[in-house]
């Protein structure tokens, strides 16, 4: 009989499917699973459904763009074992999805990820292709980009296919992070223009002038990220951890980028709930927030003049 094995409470438990069920049936026990353990999402897909989905597929070895029909395929009894095993990782052990199926997607590009890294999710995959070149002078003539707190290279990638001609340096404190950025950059066939650097920001980076830094740190208050879910909690703390205000890193690359822009360059930082204390600790560099689509608003560009001027004192 095809009867999952994940734990259960006597009350409220969801039914289970039984023997010869189709892939739907499945799901919607899923979905139930999921709802009633509050797993937390966000780091795959923002709701159940749609996280269960991927997940059924990609356990099935079926297209994630299969037709609707495909869940009325039944599943044998190895299928089901599969299942099982998949859920019960996912629902009790509350092991995050991308570290199940060691894959993250950032809009059409596919990214290899396990414990080594933060499972790539980022307001800049909607930046990068729609507003960063209005910021810019000439997008064309765009010869060097820096990523810092690359993480699994994910942004250094996307921004290597925006600027074709351009060179990207990835940064990162974390060998272990650089060792999964080293697999990506190897996927995407940019070893030649994607530069990775073990760095704490640019401490050890051989000086260079960039026309874009852009930075996705580590932004969170210890506080926060004390009380993190299981899921946010198995990836690597350093990835989250922004010190005690969040601001550590980011006041760090700021005062670093004002002698690694160049003179119409432009740094871009993504900073989570920290907008208001941004504004009030950094007004002088006059940081403009960028709209989002789901109006979170949370990446600002400041104007390499603006840095140059304040570090002057004006």
């Amino acid at each position: 009989m095809c009867r999952p094995k994940v734990k259960r409470p006597k009350n409220k438990a969801p039914l289970v499917p039984s023997a010869g069920a189709t892939l739907g049936e499945w799901l919607r026990f899923a979905e139930q699973l999921y709802a009633r353990e509050k797993l937390a999402l966000g780091q795959v897909a923002a709701s159940a459904h749609d996280e269960a989905l991927y997940l059924l597929l990609r356990t099935l070895g079926l297209p994630l763009d299969s037709p609707a029909k495909v869940l009325t395929k039944k599943l044998t009894p190895a299928e089901c074992a599969a299942v099982e095993t998949m859920l019960h990782r996912r629902t009790v052990d509350r092991v995050p999805a991308a570290y199940l199926t060691h894959e993250a997607w950032l809009g059409e590009y596919r990214f290899y990820v396990d414990e080594r890294v933060i499972i790539p999710r980022s307001y800049f995959l909607e930046i990068i292709p729609q507003q960063l070149d209005g910021w810019l002078p000439d997008p064309a003539k765009v010869r060097r980009v820096a990523d810092v707190c690359t993480g699994s290279g994910c942004l250094a990638i996307l921004l290597a296919h925006h600027f074709p001609a351009a060179k990207i340096d990835a940064l990162d404190l974390s060998a272990e992070a650089l060792e999964v950025a080293k697999i990506n950059v190897g996927e995407h066939r940019l070893t030649r223009r994607v530069a990775l650097h073990r760095s704490d920001v640019f401490d050890a980076v051989p000086v260079a002038k960039y026309d874009v830094i852009l930075s996705n740190p580590p932004y969170e208050p210890s506080a926060h990220v004390d009380a993190q879910t299981p899921e946010f909690k198995a990836e690597p703390r350093m990835a989250h951890d922004g010190g005690k205000d969040g601001l550590v890193i980011i006041r760090k690359l700021l005062h670093q980028a004002r002698e690694r822009l160049t003179p119409q360059g432009i740094v871009l930082v993504e900073v989570g709930g920290l907008q208001d204390a941004m504004n009030r600790e950094f007004a002088a560099l006059e940081p403009h927030w960028l709209r989002t689509e789901d109006g979170a608003d949370c990446v600002c560009v400041i104007h390499a003049a603006r840095l140059k001027a304040h570090r002057q004192g004006r």
